[in-house]
């Protein structure tokens, strides 16, 4: 059997996420050594390392990019973390949410890497609006569309069945295991995309202000409307303009509640809040874990929907 780094580049459209073992949150040193006979993936961030993981179990060994309780977007590289991306079997990312991470591949994981949005039909950025500081044209340049793909379970779920697909491709002599494991998380991924289906079938009111544009597949998907107080980068801070108009906004369309985000900051979210005299709620954009805090993407989005359906008092 040739090595698996020419395997995985030779094999067509080859793809691998890096993964959390029982998908719990983990984070590999960057130096640590590779365990004997395992394949060796980076991932980008949380989610692509959770997939990886269901989807690669033992026979992977992961090192993610983005340490629990950091921001991702804000992500940049060491030294270290470059060489890791170089070294690896595979590295797995999203274009458009890193920067850094996008560099790092384009220059040193050429034949080695997958961006998983290219695996998934994918929505426009957020719109433009008269407050240039409400999207974030520099960070995410290089995006043509929004990148947060993994705010939809069901897109999820494709990406897992062609990760089976690669890895049992690049790796046949595991390849059972790796179909059996992607059969059984595009499952439960179907299944956590019926159930935020049916909890928000039925609600009083559709729309959902959040700190930053991070869930639009998640409102294109369950028929919300996204209505974001930044753009797609969090740390953006929008106008007093756009921070007035925004207000107005949630008092005409009858919101109670602006959601909060886990790992960024909620000074502008709260400041919204409190001018509409509505209350706050966090949606976690699933980006990432705080440091010490376990549970899994699955266990995020059914927090997310306890958390949706009373503020838009859905039966």
């Amino acid at each position: 059997m040739p090595p698996l780094r020419t395997a995985l580049r030779t094999a067509p459209a080859a793809i691998a996420l890096a993964g959390l073992a029982a998908g719990l949150t983990a984070c590999a040193d960057a130096g640590a050594d590779v365990p004997p006979g395992r394949t060796s993936v980076v991932a980008s961030f949380y989610p692509m390392a959770w997939l990886a993981g269901k989807v690669g179990g033992d026979d992977v060994f992961v090192r993610t990019l983005t340490r629990p309780g950091t921001e991702p977007h804000d992500l940049e590289l060491t030294a270290r973390q470059v060489a890791n991306v170089q070294d690896a079997d595979y590295t797995v990312y999203v274009k458009g949410v890193q920067p850094a991470v996008d560099d790092a591949v384009r220059k040193h994981a050429k034949g080695g890497s997958l961006d998983a949005a290219s695996l998934v039909p994918k929505l426009p950025p957020p719109g433009e609006t008269d407050d240039e500081e409400a999207h974030d044209g520099v960070r995410h340049r290089e995006a043509s569309y929004d990148p947060h793909i993994w705010l939809d379970p069901s897109r999820m779920a494709t990406v897992a069945t062609a990760l089976g697909e690669r890895l049992a491709a690049a790796d046949p002599g595991r390849a059972a295991g790796y179909r059996e494991r992607a059969r059984s998380t595009a499952r439960a991924l179907t299944g956590l995309d019926r159930e935020l289906q049916d909890g928000l079938r039925s609600c009083a009111r559709r729309e959902i202000v959040t700190a930053h544009a991070a869930f639009g597949y998640l409102a294109d998907r369950y028929r919300l409307r996204q209505i974001p107080v930044a753009g797609v980068d969090p740390s953006g801070e929008p106008s007093p303009k756009r921070l007035a108009g925004l207000a107005r906004l949630v008092s005409s369309t009858g919101a109670t509640t602006v959601f909060t985000e886990t790992l960024a900051s909620s000074k502008v979210a709260g400041s919204l809040a409190r001018e509409a005299g509505v209350r706050t709620a966090v949606l976690d954009p699933a980006e990432g874990v705080a440091d010490g805090a376990s549970g899994d993407y699955m266990a995020i989005m059914r927090e997310n929907l306890r958390t949706l359906r009373p503020a838009l008092e859905c039966s």
